[in-house]
């Protein structure tokens, strides 16, 4: 494929895109119906004669090659799938699948890892079914993604893309979010038709719910997977889930962001087997069942100002007096996590009342909407003090997430496109304004 060919083809992308969105879009008539799923695609189902944990993280257990589709139409683009073995939130061995994506420009020597920002409850909207053909409403930004990856095709980068939350859809979980990045890089390196190899130089790039699985990835690396973290010439992230509890209480009340609350709660859940329904009120157990298996898609502007105080029993009116709810969000605080050992670039979203996010609570402050500023400014600063100098930090006052992101997006790639090419990173340590605490939550007495 030469390159006026790809030309077309982001063009073909884009054009898809637009006409995807717009489709879904009319077909959906309620905020929680599905256009098309598929349920019963046997490629995702482990169905070896060996247990799981006969195999090393990364393993390839299955493999695929199919045109790559947007919004249910394929592209002349081919994309391998790849099943693999690799670790969940609770340290058990689990199978996932990832996508690799040749660039018809690229040669093996350098990759993208990128994170999704699917950030969905419903295995059915991960980023691996939509490449496949499905369709369904939570997995519109899975498939409006292509026009992010169609520019890193055209500079020669091949592209790695897993489904980050894993086949359970564990939402919010970052560590798993990390564990099934870094062995879906493994898996890219040891299936030979993907061209990536030991040599191959690998960035991360992820924002929103990308950008928890960067983060993890670059956190967990040099200690689940030293031979990837060698590889890593950086990490580039946007729109950044730190403290998940500071982030509950940002939230709590808001128009439209207010639905990661409920999400959150199911997400974490699953990952860590804990049950938080006996502490949720009659209306927490509705909108938790309501979202079981939903997405961002259905839970935005869903309930505003909803509080968690409207989810709880009278006597949990502080999660902090569930004592399930502190363990979790302690085990997915980044503040708690390792130190990055490659270079970073964080950029950050603080207008969120351009979203409807008006709370600036003591100790927290304000954020983009739905992550918190300050608690990404404090994570920046650990980094730095911590022995990681190679740490870019942007605050965006005038951004919120979703407007951040198109403005982050090519400096992240930018940042990148230096880092493959050798450049000195830049700094910002010394330089980033005072955060918040990232010390873990303490739990309190149920009144």
């Amino acid at each position: 494929m030469n390159r006026r060919t790809t030309a077309l083809l982001s063009t073909a992308i884009a054009t898809a895109v637009v006409v995807g969105t717009a489709s879904t879009a009319t077909a959906a008539p309620t905020a929680g119906a599905r256009v098309a799923t598929t349920t019963s695609d046997p490629f995702y189902r482990y169905d070896g004669g060996k247990p799981l944990s006969s195999y090393r993280p990364g393993d390839v257990l299955k493999k695929r090659t199919l045109n790559y589709h947007v919004f249910g139409i394929p592209t002349p683009l081919k994309a391998i799938q790849l099943l693999y073995r690799t670790t969940d939130a609770q340290g058990r061995p689990s199978a996932n699948v990832t996508t690799v994506v040749r660039s018809p420009h690229g040669d093996g020597s350098k990759a993208v890892s990128y994170q999704s920002f699917y950030d969905s409850l419903s295995p059915e909207d991960g980023p691996s079914r939509a490449i496949a053909g499905d369709v369904s409403l939570g997995g519109v930004i899975a498939n409006a993604e292509s026009v992010i990856l169609a520019p890193l095709l055209l500079k020669g980068y091949d592209l790695v893309i897993p489904d980050t939350e894993g086949q359970n859809a564990d939402f919010a979980a970052g560590p798993e979010y990390g564990t099934n990045t870094l062995d879906s890089i493994r898996a890219g390196i040891r299936a030979e038709e993907t061209g990536l190899h030991a040599g191959t130089r690998f960035g991360l790039f992820g924002y929103s719910g990308g950008a928890i699985a960067t983060n993890w990835t670059s956190a967990l690396a040099p200690a689940y997977a030293p031979e990837v973290n060698k590889q890593l010439v950086g990490f580039a992230e946007g729109g950044l889930l730190v403290a998940p509890a500071h982030n509950l209480k940002y939230v709590d009340g808001a128009l439209a962001w207010n639905g990661v609350i409920p999400m959150a709660l199911i997400g974490v859940s699953r990952s860590y087997g804990i049950d938080l329904t006996p502490y949720l009120s009659a209306k927490g157990l509705a909108v938790v069942k309501d979202l079981e298996r939903g997405s961002i898609v259905d839970a935005l502007g869903r309930h505003p100002g909803m509080t968690w105080k409207d989810m709880a029993k009278p006597e949990y009116k502080d999660p902090n007096s569930v004592p399930t709810f502190v363990a979790a969000v302690n085990k997915i605080n980044l503040g708690q996590a390792a130190t990055p050992t490659v270079p970073g670039f964080i950029g950050q979203g603080n207008a969120g009342w351009l979203e409807g996010t008006f709370n600036n609570p003591p100790g927290i402050g304000t954020g983009d909407g739905v992550m918190v500023a300050g608690d990404v400014r404090a994570l920046a600063r650990q980094y730095c003090a911590t022995g990681n100098n190679a740490i870019k930090y942007e605050q965006y006052g005038l951004l919120s997430h979703v407007g951040a992101m198109p403005y982050w997006a090519p400096r992240a790639m930018a940042w990148l496109d230096d880092r493959f090419e050798g450049k000195a990173a830049p700094t910002s340590c010394g330089r980033i304004p005072a955060g918040n605490s990232l010390e873990p939550e303490r739990p309190t007495v149920a009144q």
